[in-house]
């Protein structure tokens, strides 16, 4: 096994494969047992939607930004060669976690679908415990006390 197959936290699969997922099983739910109630009026399922998708946009390029200016691989299956504790990340540890299930949570506002949004818990739960704690665990491994330092100035999600 290579080194750089080993120097990285093992997450359970790709976030967004994760969320993904999610959003596909809550669609085949929708399908095959539609939502007996409309949960929000349409139009205001809409405008949310789309706020919410766009502060998604929003945070993902300025993580992307920070990843790039620290020079280290965005992909949680790859090695992390810094800790990246500027720009967005000075108010969060995972702020792309973050802007997924805005992401997620605003598609199914669009979509209007109750079973989309129900499951992004289990959702979060998968990103939690599979991909956020290993990555921590990895990241306190690699970096020892710079990245308990950032973990004691910046809060996992806001």
């Amino acid at each position: 096994m290579s080194d750089e197959k080993r120097d990285n936290p093992g997450v359970v699969a790709p976030p967004p494969a994760i969320y993904f997922a999610g959003l596909v099983a809550g669609l085949i739910f929708n399908y095959f047992f539609p939502a007996a109630i409309v949960f929000l009026p349409r139009t205001i399922g809409i405008i949310a939607g789309i706020i919410f998708v766009a502060i998604a946009g929003f945070v993902i390029l300025a993580a992307f930004r920070a990843f790039s200016a620290a020079k280290t691989n965005v992909e949680p299956w790859k090695p992390t060669t810094a800790i990246v504790s500027s720009g967005i990340y000075r108010f969060s540890r995972n702020p792309i976690y973050l802007a997924m299930t805005l992401l997620y949570v605003g598609v199914a506002l669009l979509l209007d679908s109750l079973w989309v949004l129900l499951l992004i818990i289990p959702v979060w739960f998968l990103i939690n415990f599979g991909v956020i704690l290993r990555e921590e665990k990895y990241l306190t491994a690699k970096f020892g006390k710079e990245y308990l330092d950032y973990k004691q100035r910046v809060r996992r999600w806001l």
